[in-house]
């Protein structure tokens, strides 16, 4: 329990570095607000509120943090791929079990409560699936000690030689410290200078104390002080509690939990976003670097694809906002917009970093989810047009997407809304007569990549661009069989550590006599891709987050058995599967492509686009 020692002759060599680099300087920090100017009242923010009308303050607050590096995934036919890929840093238990890892700041803003050892919790959710934090990886207290009720009295003796601190011994670790204390020395004699030092606390005790600063002059062995025992940052709830106050947590985190967690463990499709109209998003992007090409100074951005952002610094593209450096974090601020099936993407030079899988989907669930049970939907509907920032009058604006249906049939609320990708029902749009109900709804991100390509961004660059061609096709990130196989898959990576690569899988459960959304995008570099349905036609009802309804108000809805998107293209579907004489229990159809050749993996006779959809 020995300090570290820092020379008093390296210090003006430091002061002088940290000088010359704090322009640039950048460092991990998350933001998740618990109010804002829209949404003012903390305690109404951690909850989707009712849409009662336009003017009342609607949606919530919701946040995620996600890493930018790299990673592997594996292939169905057992093909391991090397990824410039994005992880998740927040939500892990709900994205490892297939879901959104967007939360609420009551969810965000927590400390994770166990002991923070290299690797956790990433290795504990391969443990055994009991892993349930989804909070931020790393968050922590501000530097200011956070004590736990009862806990404290920590003590540390120091050693001079020279009039300078040599030395610093721990002689009570004391207990309770969730995070880092502050370090008082004594003042040293007129004309002498105060040593500085810091402590580390682990698993709540004093470990060992850093001389940041070893001082001057000093006759005697100054006392030392370690921090308060309690303070405005404290535990308020008594010797149990062990999570600090919200206001305590002011986006520090432990930088060396966000490597343990972040490094090779990209995921493929990126972490899932899902918010709500009207929400405030704030999205963390943290870029930890990347473990195999430490060669490689690469930058990453976030990029919405078609989504509609009040300001170009928050666009993602880095001739009009940011890029995010290694070791540094950039948190992007979004208002919810219209309904619908989006995607996004790094936009650091795009064709390479979308090729290698820096690619996610992101939808918004419409306010039509949040109307009482039982009240009008085309009422609900006539409510938004009431308030400029939602109104959408076909007669004032053409760019209108989502207007009054032609007629009021009479639809009501339904009880029950969506959540998650396992929720129980809801709608797909504002469409103000029900027609775009579903109990049930999957993401679908279609992808490819061409392995020689990947290859050769693991080993030396440039890539060769022009030769690019999918050779592997993917249903989120999976070829098939595997996108029928449950739960997330787990990749070994250069570090030894199984990372889960590709959290989601593609089966397509429709419970007897209901319905399923299908949130289908491509985000393919080079191909176009088709999917069919045989046996249950495909209904429809949105493209590129547009509902498909004309200016006057009709639904131009239409039944397929195929789509194609190029890449940059989303898809809303609704397979209906209420006629159980049609579709009952045990029933078993097949959503593949028809382009024969995207049905293997590079040349072989199984994998590609291939999933079942499951009557059950």
């Amino acid at each position: 329990m020995a300090s570290k020692k820092l020379g008093t002759p390296w210090l003006l060599v430091v002061l002088i570095c940290v000088m010359a680099v704090s322009a640039t300087a950048q460092s991990f920090r998350v933001q998740c607000p618990t109010s804002t100017i829209t949404h003012p009242t903390a305690a109404n923010n951690n909850s989707e509120p009712a849409y009662t009308n336009a003017n009342a303050v609607n949606g919530a607050i919701k946040c995620q943090q996600i890493s930018g590096g790299d990673g592997y995934a594996t292939m169905g036919d057992g093909t391991q791929t090397y990824m410039f890929s994005f992880g998740p840093l927040s939500g892990l238990a709900d994205i490892a079990a297939g879901g959104p890892g967007t939360e609420f700041p009551s969810v965000f803003n927590t400390v994770y409560p166990g002991i923070p050892l290299p690797g956790d919790p990433a290795t504990t959710i391969a443990g055994g699936g009991t892993f349930l934090y989804n909070g931020a990886v790393g968050l922590t207290g501000d530097q200011s000690v956070l004590v736990a009720g009862g806990g404290g009295g920590a003590a540390a003796t120091a050693t001079i030689a020279g009039g300078l601190v040599t030395d610093v011994t721990v002689t009570n670790p004391g207990s309770g410290y969730q995070g880092r204390p502050t370090v008082t020395f004594s003042p040293a004699p007129p004309g002498g200078t105060t040593a500085l030092g810091t402590a580390t606390a682990v698993n709540g005790q004093i470990s060992f104390i850093d001389i940041t600063y070893t001082g001057t002059g000093y006759l005697t062995a100054p006392t030392i002080t370690i921090g308060p025992a309690s303070n405005a940052c404290a535990p308020v709830s008594g010797p149990s509690q062990t999570q600090p106050p919200a206001q305590c947590l002011t986006g520090h985190v432990d930088s060396r939990q966000i490597e343990d967690i972040a490094v090779m463990n990209g995921n493929i499709p990126a972490p899932l976003m899902a918010i709500d109209e009207d929400d405030e998003f704030f999205l963390t992007l943290t870029n930890v670097g990347m473990i195999m090409r430490p060669d490689l100074f690469e930058q990453h951005t976030v990029h919405f694809h078609g989504y509609p952002n009040a300001s170009s610094f928050y666009d993602g593209v880095p001739d009009a906002s940011v890029a995010i450096n290694i070791g540094g974090s950039f948190t992007y601020y979004y208002l919810a917009p219209d309904a619908g099936t989006y995607f996004w993407h790094c936009h650091i030079t795009p064709p390479e970093h979308l090729q290698m899988g820096m690619v996610g989907q992101l939808y918004v669930r419409p306010r039509q989810n949040r109307v009482p049970t039982g009240t009008s939907l085309y009422t609900a509907r006539q409510q938004q047009d009431l308030n400029l920032r939602t109104a959408c009058v076909s007669a004032n604006d053409i760019l209108c997407s989502n207007p009054l249906p032609l007629v009021d049939t009479g639809a009501l609320a339904a009880a029950t809304i969506a959540n998650s990708t396992t929720g129980t029902g809801g709608y797909a749009y504002n469409d103000g007569d029900g027609s775009t109900y579903y109990d049930v709804e999957y993401p679908l991100q279609m992808h490819g990549f061409d392995p020689n390509f990947h290859f050769v961004g693991m080993t030396f660059n440039p890539e060769g661009f022009t030769d690019m061609k999918d050779k592997y096709f993917l249903l989120n990130g999976r070829s098939y069989p595997d996108t029928i196989t449950q739960g997330s898959l787990e990749t070994q990576s250069a570090d030894g550590v199984n990372h889960f690569s590709q959290p989601l899988n593609s089966i397509i459960n429709i419970p007897v006599g209901k319905k399923a959304l299908l949130r289908i995008s491509c985000l393919d570099v080079s191909e176009y891709q088709t999917l069919a349905s045989l046996g249950i036609p495909m209904e429809v009802v949105g493209i590129n987050a547009k509902l498909l309804r004309d200016q006057a108000g009709n639904n131009l809805y239409y039944n397929t058995n195929s789509i194609t998107l190029g890449g940059g293209e989303s898809l809303d579907v609704i397979l209906d599967a209420s006629d159980t004489s049609k579709y009952p229990s045990g029933s078993v159809f097949y959503l593949y492509t028809s382009n024969l050749d995207h049905l293997s993996n590079d040349a072989e006779n199984f994998g590609g686009l291939m999933t079942e959809v499951r009557i059950n």
